[in-house]
């Protein structure tokens, strides 16, 4: 399945599985006692993939190494991607970061499965089918917010900003930013680097910006799930995300996948991928140092 300008997804077809295979790994790495999402399974069963359903109800692959050594560590490195990303949100609100945005939010649960100080809005930004499918699904299970949820269906490949401040983003605010996923071809390079400008745009000093960068896949036809996914990315030369935030005023600090087991005390926990599976993550983080309209800015407000 090759990408188009306008292909769109839900959470059972076409990029939008990724969303759903990440809700499937979050309740096996919930069972696991890795984090805490009680909320994934019904998002996944509602979805309807029979594979990802399977998954969860065998848990075939939540008994490290018996089945298969790479899917299980797969799980297990989402579980700890998860941790990650959670961890520094909770450090942004300890440091009275108050406006949050999860980019390409998929079917993940923050709003309501994490603890967030007071007066705390949070956006997600998806496809619209993911947004209309995961808000239905969660006000029929009844699921309380621990925020002020603000959820926008839009293509981060249009004026998604627009969008975003249409509904009350405060580009005057610190806000801290969550890529989770996305800078791993699903945007084309140059659409990639005008996301990045655009985000730097929207964000005064302070700010904060959190995302892994994927090279690639591994493969998914180890979990039954007869999907192409090497078409679901972009290919071209990308700029190193570290390097193109660090000349748009962020200070950077870019860790290996190691380094982050062994951050959140998981380091026996890592046996790494081999250079065959193609796959070795690296996760960034940023803070917002310079002007946001210095040079070198690019977003569509000022085109």
């Amino acid at each position: 399945m090759a990408r188009t300008a306008d292909d769109t997804w839900g959470p059972d077809s076409g990029v939008g599985l990724t969303a759903t295979f990440g809700a499937a790994v979050r309740a096996l790495a919930t069972s696991a006692g890795l984090i805490n999402d009680p909320l994934a399974e019904a998002l996944v069963r509602a979805a309807g993939v029979p594979a990802l359903t399977r998954i969860i109800d065998d848990r075939r692959y939540a008994d490290h190494g018996i089945h298969d050594a790479l899917a299980s560590a797969l799980i297990t490195l989402y579980g700890v991607q998860t941790r990650f990303f959670d961890d520094f949100l909770a450090a942004a609100g300890r440091a009275g970061i108050r406006q949050v945005v999860i980019l390409g939010s998929g079917l993940d649960t923050r709003p309501y499965r994490l603890w967030w100080p007071p007066n705390t809005t949070l956006y997600e930004l998806d496809q619209p089918d993911i947004i209309d499918f995961k808000t239905a699904v969660l006000q029929h299970l009844r699921a309380d917010l621990n925020a002020h949820r603000r959820a926008v269906g839009v293509d981060l490949r249009a004026d998604w900003l627009t969008a975003l401040r249409r509904v009350g983003y405060d580009a005057a605010q610190p806000t801290v930013w969550i890529a989770e996923t996305l800078l791993g071809g699903f945007l084309r390079p140059d659409a990639q680097n005008r996301f990045l400008d655009e985000v730097s745009a929207a964000s005064p000093t302070g700010s904060r910006f959190a995302g892994d960068h994927l090279p690639g896949w591994a493969p998914w036809e180890r979990f039954g799930l007869d999907a192409d996914l090497a078409g679901l990315t972009y290919r071209g030369e990308f700029r190193p995300v570290p390097q193109y935030l660090g000349e748009r005023g962020w200070e950077t600090a870019d860790q290996a996948v190691a380094d982050v087991f062994a951050m959140l005390g998981m380091g026996a926990h890592w046996s790494g991928f081999s250079v065959d599976d193609g796959f070795s993550p690296r996760y960034l983080t940023a803070t917002r140092s310079g002007d946001p309209h210095g040079p070198g800015m690019h977003s569509r407000d000022k085109c």
